[in-house]
């Protein structure tokens, strides 16, 4: 069984090609700056150098042709041909609450999918634009689809209905459903492992920090709070989104500035957070670099930043009770330590004990690490988050028959000798923290 894995953003199309019997990737790589122009291709083969390939990508099918010419390549391809390809995951980033686990696609799933795109525009369209290319150059081929937003649906009702009309509800679907939902899912399987006990026994909080970044509570292994709510706006303060505001601000400016709604939906989601307060920088690598030559925009940034992480650990605490584990993931929280540092700091009174030279030597891609000290009562851990490993899987075992839900499945990737074999090309593994 040969898969195909799709993750479709804005601008850019992010595969990895596995070999699901033989349980080894074949290539991976991101075709990015789709749509904007100057686009490029970078591909990787396990054990060869990452290959640039600059093509102009003027949509998503593009990309995709682009990604499955180059697979079957007599110079650079791993395949002989593209129906050596038995099946294709996709990445859907809101399945709202028709949509609890993966499930193969077809007609009446995409069109829930395109209901959804109200709910996540600057997603879920990307999305569709992804899967409508796959499926018209891979005819025949099963797609699945694998939902941002399924492992939050255990949430209670308590914690996913906002106190607003309920009829906004009822008639709009306006509740928290949350978001990287495949990324904390895999970093709670791989902490569970680590801490040696079945997942329906640990209590977790993850936090997943790129471009967009969100925390879970996770108790007995089910997700029971998000801090991303009916859009990925909510939560933490992220690159370019806004997280948790008054929510009088944008009215107010709106009527101050004549703003349009189209328009303050750009400020909030675009031109916000890290961008905003520093007006220059989004990457935390930037940030932390003119922090420390002195600029105090970005430690403005950086503080705001760490001081609302530890808040939100704070509020799952409560939520949760007695916590096994703190665990780390994406691009910015496996690779930026100084946020890790100043978000621990002032834990101790709740177990939470980092040990700071662990921490500091922390900052790899391949491999997961515990930061936390002898005397912590809660485990620390980094672990590289890989998304497209749960995309594979569910697309595999749907195939065969044997998927349950998110919760209850015995993902491969959950057992203790589970090892990582492959990791993408630095740039994908960057974007690979930015959703």
């Amino acid at each position: 069984m040969i898969i195909l894995t799709i993750n479709c953003w804005s601008y850019s199309v992010r595969y990895q090609l596995f070999d699901w019997d033989n349980n080894k990737v074949l290539a991976g790589g991101t075709v990015e700056r789709v749509i904007i122009g100057d686009s490029y291709f970078d591909h990787e083969i396990p054990g060869s150098p990452t290959v640039r390939i600059e093509q102009d990508c003027p949509d998503h099918r593009t990309a995709i042709e682009l990604i499955l010419g180059t697979l079957t390549s007599a110079e650079l391809g791993v395949i002989g041909e593209i129906s050596e390809i038995g099946a294709v995951g996709h990445r859907v980033a809101h399945g709202g609450e028709k949509f609890t686990h993966s499930l193969l696609i077809d007609d009446e799933v995409m069109e829930a999918v395109r209901e959804m795109v109200q709910l996540a525009p600057q997603h879920n369209s990307n999305n569709i634009a992804g899967i409508e290319a796959a499926q018209a150059l891979l005819p025949g081929v099963p797609h699945v689809a694998i939902f941002d937003t399924a492992f939050h649906q255990t949430m209670p009702e308590h914690a996913f209905i906002y106190p607003l009309p309920h009829e906004w509800y009822e008639e709009y679907g306006v509740r928290r459903y949350g978001f990287h939902g495949a990324s904390h899912l895999f970093v709670s399987r791989r902490a569970a492992a680590l801490l040696g006990k079945p997942a329906t026994q640990c209590n977790l909080i993850t936090l997943h920090i790129g471009k967009g970044a969100s925390l879970c509570a996770i108790k007995d292994g089910a997700s029971i709070d998000t801090s991303m709510g009916l859009t990925p706006i909510e939560g933490a303060a992220m690159g370019t989104r806004c997280g948790d505001i008054d929510p009088g601000i944008p009215p107010f400016i709106m009527q101050e500035k004549d703003v349009s709604p189209r328009e303050m939906d750009t400020i909030l989601n675009m031109k916000s957070g890290m961008l905003g307060i520093t007006g220059r920088y989004k990457d935390r690598r930037d940030i932390i670099r003119e922090m420390e030559a002195g600029d105090d925009r970005c430690r403005l940034a950086f503080e705001i930043e760490a001081y609302r992480l530890k808040k939100y650990i704070g509020a799952y605490l409560a939520a949760i009770g007695p916590l096994d584990a703190l665990v780390f993931t994406a691009g910015v929280g496996v690779m930026a330590w100084q946020i890790r540092e100043q978000t621990l700091q002032g834990l101790e009174i709740f177990g939470i004990v980092p040990d700071k030279e662990a921490n500091r030597r922390a900052v790899s891609l391949e491999s997961e690490m515990e930061i936390s000290a002898a005397d912590s009562r809660v485990k620390i851990f980094v672990i590289p988050t890989a998304e497209e490993l749960v995309f594979a899987e569910d697309t595999a075992a749907i195939l065969a028959g044997t998927y349950t839900d998110p919760a209850h499945f015995p993902y491969s990737f959950a057992r203790a000798d589970f090892k990582r074999t492959y990791h993408l090309p630095d740039s994908s593994r960057r974007a690979a923290g930015e959703g």
